[in-house]
């Protein structure tokens, strides 16, 4: 695997709809238009915070695994697999698409209440992007505690994948992190990295400066993704009042990622047959428990061909 280098840039969030859901702020940062993966994590959508009575019908998913990480608020999960189960502060939903597989979320109780929450994706690799779909729950995770330069040891709970020797027991395809960072008020922590993977440190909440080798100082505003590159044996995060950070990395992706809609695939034609199956009512993504025939529909395949993503930083 070749290094590309200490790369650095800052990945703003944009609002964006989402289908299915109704006066919610969402916000997302990958893909970007420069830095379509960070390793092999595709998609970062943040839903809240916000006051909300959530209703995400049924829809699918292929060649990617959705990773939920609540914030605030309980999500009930559905899917195809005959999953069924409500998701809380602490605990991880994966669902590994596979071939095809569909579900929904919903915010629990009737009326709006508080909900937040990080929606990602990992692209799956060849064998598994095509394999047999699963889900998986996990009610707690491992952490560690990183020893501070100043103020208090930094708090970490590793949700995906493995960090600083401590490993998640959630199903990863390939090398992966990642891990929630509770940074103290008044404490700078140096973040020990992987110099062959890439990396980006998104802002949940508070206030984080990131400095490192061949990296100016940069403040980060919450939603926002730095993005590191490879080649870093660590950075240095400093807060003032206090920061939450979910970190993303692993060996970058070097296989074709065509994406479009719920869908990630090697190519156009493998995007247009889940859709055509989709919305024939194929077998292939079968019923979700509990619903009756709400479903979302597919939008219109673009009148061009659809090309893999390219890095272009």
């Amino acid at each position: 695997m070749s290094l590309h280098g200490p790369r650095a840039a800052l990945l703003e969030a944009r609002e964006v709809p989402l289908g299915g859901v109704r006066a919610m702020n969402v916000l997302r940062v990958l893909p970007s238009k420069d830095v379509p993966t960070i390793g092999a994590w595709c998609f970062l959508d943040r839903f809240g915070p916000a006051e909300v009575r959530m209703r995400v019908e049924p829809h699918p998913h292929i060649g990617l695994q959705t990773v939920t990480w609540p914030l605030v608020g309980e999500i009930r999960h559905r899917d195809t697999i005959d999953s069924d189960v409500v998701l809380r502060r602490g605990q991880l939903n994966l669902m590994t698409a596979g071939n095809g597989i569909a579900h929904s979320e919903y915010s629990v109780g009737e009326e709006a209440g508080p909900l937040d929450a990080l929606q990602l994706w990992v692209v799956l690799p060849d064998g598994a992007a095509t394999g047999t779909p699963g889900f998986e729950q996990h009610l707690s995770l491992p952490g560690l505690a990183l020893r501070a330069e100043s103020g208090s040891d930094a708090q970490v709970t590793v949700v995906m994948g493995s960090y600083a020797g401590v490993s998640s027991p959630a199903t990863a395809h390939t090398p992966i992190v990642g891990a929630e960072i509770r940074v103290a008020p008044g404490t700078t922590v140096a973040l020990p990295f992987d110099p062959a993977w890439e990396h980006g440190l998104l802002l949940v909440t508070g206030d984080a400066r990131v400095s490192g080798a061949e990296l100016a100082e940069t403040a980060l505003d919450v939603d926002d993704v730095l993005f590191l590159g490879d080649s870093r044996a660590s950075v240095t995060v400093t807060s003032e009042g206090g920061a939450l950070l979910f970190l993303l990395g692993g060996e970058p992706f070097e296989q074709d990622l065509v994406m479009w809609w719920n869908f990630a695939a090697r190519s156009h034609e493998e995007i247009a047959q889940a859709r055509e199956d989709w919305e024939a009512g194929s077998d292939r993504f079968g019923h979700v428990v509990g619903h009756g025939d709400e479903r979302i529909p597919a939008p219109p395949i673009p009148p061009v061909r659809l090309m893999p993503r390219r890095r272009r930083i």
